[in-house]
């Protein structure tokens, strides 16, 4: 008689120390999701069980809908062994085939059921055996297992058990373990605990600790009303984020708290019951540049800074407390107490810092160590002066002495390295450098570019604003790139120390968005600029190529990541394009001529075209083709229509039209066709099969001229 098999909703918390704040939301996903995955793989949990997770400072939890007491049974076909091994002249059962059932747990009157597959010698018998369903108890006794040992902990800490001898490792000390199957604990077992159904509240503000947890579908109310938590990260990010908004509009008109998601991520991972308030703090600190202070808030106290209608940093923060006294004045006055001492930092490291020039640290990079293959921060800036004023040089400048603005910002643009702000917060390199250099009465091009040359820092950022902090930019980045590609440092897999990918994603960016600056610096010329100022450095070794094709790498992944196919760009890319401007224009024209009806049969010709050339090329660059060899009316034909189609193209092409370019190659589909319908091109005169070779090789060239139509070729 078949198990009557019932289901009720499952809930599963580890209550443990507090957790790393900034792993929080990975740590409460992974667990919810990797025992849901588990117990619907062992036939626990059903396709449609929804998934629930919960992640707080202090436990990770998962509610799952529809989970079985007892997975059910499955039918087994086990294959056993040849029937001429298994069974005897008279088929009976041979001692191996009897040992196998054995071995099995069957009895040797389960030789009765045998049935036979295949023909003659090649029967093999089998049997149909029934598996019995994993019980609750064990199945998620192996999810559990699972889902703890996947977590993707960022640092694992080892702690003895209560028993004084056993040590486990985990990524905080775990103090509790609940297994609730509906109502029922489930009895298994986690990092030296026993489940059960108690939990822990708020450390200060819960109605009753412990918790008796009804069932798994109270876990959460039972926490909010009797543990004052929050359970739900989700709830809670949206309850802050819900907070600061109200707080803000509270605190004064047009008040906004800064948009960062990272940072309310982090304070959603540290508290249980959020609670928003309202502070301030001297606005005398507002002379210190509001890049300071934001990051000095956020950093060290995790506050929301309050902005103006204008963007504009102003004297109030908000607070997000894991209190709720009935007076939160002593709250404020903490946190207000707190910050002061943190903002006058941050104005003593502005003040001492702006009282010596950026130009006199520079003689002190020479001490600073960039890479032991590669010099000092000193020899990098020497090196990055020089391409700087070589890009610039190429450049039309909006001001008349742009190549001197760009080598005075490369001289001053890592001088800030060595200043007691960045020294604490290296996030605000070259910020800072615009800063000083602004007060030392720099050019406003070259305090510009000092902080533009940085960017774009990340994807979907601003690039530099004038040429001056583009050339520099392209300098700084081609440097890292040819440099450390030149000594053999490459990324590898997901390792990428030295964020080349992101070096090399912020080139493409800048000569694809301001094409009107890079029109007279294809490629290759920067980096023949980029390898020429490593001449004389111990080690490097010309790596031009492969920057090229890192480059290139990169330049693809972005533009699939923007939607288009693989064969669209590799169509494109296969012409190495000297300008990355031309590539997003060549990508919409080669899309617009992939819509054409004639496109498949003239991608399919372009292959074969380029296969006949690959084995046959015509002999001699550039041979011209000879009309008294065009014999054949098909041949004839194809090369009149190539001759009245070059032109249109060529001019399209000449006025920037790559769409039109490839749509006036329509018109050959017929006269292509009906040339390899209807001519030989390998024939025997040599002088015939030259010609028509030329003739293929001025239709690839005209077809290709935008992009290599045959990878359209399916």
């Amino acid at each position: 008689m078949p198990y009557p098999m019932t289901t009720a909703n499952l809930l599963v918390e580890l209550f443990t120390e507090e957790l790393p704040p900034k792993a929080l939301p990975r740590l409460g996903d992974a667990f919810a999701h990797t025992l849901a995955e588990s117990l619907a793989a062992q036939g626990l949990a059903a396709a449609d069980s929804v998934v629930t997770p919960y992640a707080t400072p202090r436990r990770l939890a998962a509610h799952l809908t529809a989970v079985a007491d007892k997975a059910a049974d499955r039918p087994l076909a086990q294959k056993l062994m040849p029937a001429s091994v298994g069974l005897d002249a008279a088929g009976q059962p041979t001692s191996a085939l009897l040992k196998k059932l054995a071995a099995l747990g069957l009895p040797p009157e389960a030789a009765a059921r045998l049935r036979r597959e295949g023909e003659g010698k090649a029967q093999t018998l089998f049997i149909d055996t029934v598996v019995p369903g994993v019980t609750l108890a064990e199945g998620l006794q192996k999810a559990l297992d699972a889902a703890i040992a996947r977590l993707p902990i960022p640092k694992v800490m080892g702690y003895q058990l209560a028993d004084g001898w056993s040590t486990v490792k985990f990524v905080r000390p775990a103090h509790g373990l609940v297994a609730l199957h509906g109502s029922s604990v489930v009895p298994v077992q986690a990092l030296g605990l026993a489940a059960g159904r108690l939990t822990r509240g708020h450390r200060s503000e819960a109605a009753c600790d412990p918790i008796e947890l009804v069932d798994a579908d109270h876990y959460a109310q039972q926490l909010r009303d009797e543990g004052a938590v929050i359970a739900s990260f989700a709830e809670r990010r949206s309850d802050i984020a819900r907070q600061l908004q109200a707080a803000a509009a509270a605190a004064g008109a047009g008040l906004t708290p800064i948009d960062d998601p990272t940072l309310l991520d982090e304070v959603t991972a540290l508290v249980e019951r959020p609670n928003v308030l309202a502070c301030a703090f001297d606005p005398a600190f507002l002379d210190v540049p509001q890049e300071c202070l934001i990051l000095t808030m956020k950093a060290n106290q995790k506050y929301f800074p309050l902005l103006n209608a204008q963007g504009r940093l102003t004297h109030r923060f908000l607070v997000v407390s894991n209190l709720t006294p009935a007076d939160a004045s002593a709250v404020v006055a903490g946190n207000e107490r707190v910050v002061r001492p943190r903002l006058a930092d941050a104005k003593f490291f502005f003040d001492q810092d702006r009282k010596r020039p950026l130009q006199s640290r520079v003689p002190a990079l020479d001490k600073v160590v960039y890479h032991a293959k590669l010099g000092t921060q000193g020899q990098r800036m020497r090196r990055v002066q020089a391409m700087a004023a070589a890009i610039a040089a190429e450049m039309p400048s909006s001001a008349p002495d742009g190549v001197q603005l760009a080598e005075r910002a490369a001289l001053l643009a890592k001088a800030d390295l060595l200043t007691d702000m960045v020294g604490e917060f290296p996030e605000l390199q070259g910020i800072m450098g615009r800063y000083y250099a602004q007060h030392d009465g720099e050019h406003p091009l070259v305090a510009e570019a000092i902080e533009d040359h940085y960017k774009p820092r990340f994807a979907g950022d601003e690039l530099p604003r004038s040429d001056v902090g583009l050339a520099l930019a392209l300098a700084d980045k081609l440097d890292t790139l040819v440099g450390l590609f030149g000594i053999g440092e490459r990324p590898s897999g997901d390792k990428d120390p030295y964020a080349l990918r992101r070096h090399a994603l912020g080139i493409v960016r800048m000569a694809i968005e301001r094409e009107a600056e890079m029109r007279a610096l294809p490629l290759s010329a920067l980096l023949a600029i980029a390898h020429a100022a490593f001449q004389g450095v111990a080690g490097y070794a010309d790596p031009t190529a492969e920057v090229r094709a890192f480059i290139t790498e990169r330049l693809a992944n972005m533009l699939r990541e923007q939607g288009y196919s693989v064969q669209e760009v590799d169509a494109v890319l296969a012409l190495a394009p000297e300008h990355l401007a031309e590539v997003p224009k060549r990508l919409a024209a080669v899309r617009a001529f992939a819509a054409l009806p004639e496109a498949p049969a003239l991608a399919a010709a372009n292959k074969r075209v380029g296969n006949i050339l690959k084995k046959s090329p015509p002999s001699g660059s550039g041979a011209a083709l000879r009309q008294e060899l065009l014999r054949e009316p098909a041949e004839k034909a194809l090369a009149a229509a190539l001759a009245a189609v070059e032109p249109r193209a060529r001019a399209a092409l000449q006025r920037g039209d790559s769409t039109a370019a490839l749509r006036a190659l329509a018109v050959l589909k017929t006269p292509v066709d009906t040339f390899f319908d209807q001519v030989m091109v390998n024939v025997d005169d040599a002088a015939l099969r030259a010609n028509r070779l030329v003739l293929l090789a001025r239709l690839q060239q005209a077809m290709n001229a935008v992009a290599d139509l045959s990878r359209l070729a399916a």
